[in-house]
């Protein structure tokens, strides 16, 4: 087995551990498993990050390989899941990233090669550091927010109707808790989403010599920065909080997944993660 095989395997594997442990531990409320779950994200964590440096050592802009981009999309869950994870020490975290990183890597090893972009070899570290990798830390954050603002409505609902909270809803947080994870999410992911979508139209102009062309994908993108940014100044000017925050929260990450599943798949546009070389 060749060391790339094996490191994959090792990020599989831990990664499945990790997030068969963390669900168990934080339904069951055992920090036994919580702790496990954590330990073996970390160490997937790892051998993920060998994996990514050992791949971007070479080839000809491997960063637009469809595999690799949704590997690095996985590893942006992880790494904003440790990140907030420390920051707020919220168990329920675990349940949201670990789960998306792992089905994201999975994923990933079903793509077969995109087509290569012409692209000035100069720009190839800022297409990869701007567009990607802000996009990427958005979407994990914004899978954070979603996770945080679905359990702010399933907790506010229970808390007026007055109903008995059992299991692992006692040991949940208070309200204004998800509520700040949503706020920090949000206020943190908004710049990083519009910091990746002028790059990408800074790489299309370059790359087709026309900033939009109208393609599905992008039409989506700009639909979600403009609810984002409608997020972005209600929580701002407005001070928003509670359930509108949450919700729409669930949405833009839905219109994520929309882009990055339905469109990428089904959806002739030339961001396919499905076109072949």
């Amino acid at each position: 087995m060749a060391f790339v095989d094996l490191l994959r395997f090792c990020v599989i594997a831990l990664y499945l551990l990790g997030t068969a442990t963390g669900v168990a531990g934080f339904l069951g409320r055992r920090n036994g498993l919580l702790k496990t779950g954590l330990w073996a994200n970390g160490a997937g964590f790892a051998a993920h990050t060998l994996l990514l440096v050992a791949a971007l050592g070479g080839g000809p802009l491997p960063e637009l390989a469809p595999g690799l981009s949704l590997q690095m999309l996985s590893w942006c869950l992880l790494a904003v899941y440790f990140m907030l994870l420390w920051r707020f020490r919220l168990p329920f975290i675990s349940i949201v990233a670990p789960p998306l990183a792992l089905a994201a890597f999975v994923w990933s090893l079903s793509m077969t090669a995109a087509r290569q972009a012409e692209m000035p070899k100069a720009l190839v570290g800022l297409f990869l550091g701007l567009h990607i990798g802000s996009l990427f830390a958005c979407f994990g954050l914004m899978a954070i927010a979603a996770g945080a603002g679905m359990l702010f409505l399933h907790l506010n609902r229970k808390i007026k109707g007055k109903e008995k909270l059992t299991g692992f809803r006692k040991d949940l947080p208070a309200l204004s808790t998800f509520d700040r994870v949503n706020h920090v999410a949000v206020v943190s992911g908004f710049p990083l989403y519009t910091l990746g979508l002028i790059s990408g139209f800074v790489w299309a102009k370059l790359t087709w010599g026309r900033v939009l062309s109208w393609d599905p994908k992008e039409v989506v993108a700009l639909v979600i920065w403009f609810v984002f940014a409608f997020l972005f100044h209600q929580r701002l000017a407005l001070g928003w909080k509670g359930r509108k925050p949450a919700r729409l929260a669930v949405w833009i990450f839905v219109f994520i997944l929309l882009s990055l599943v339905v469109i990428n798949i089904f959806v002739p546009t030339h961001h396919s993660f499905t076109h072949s070389a």
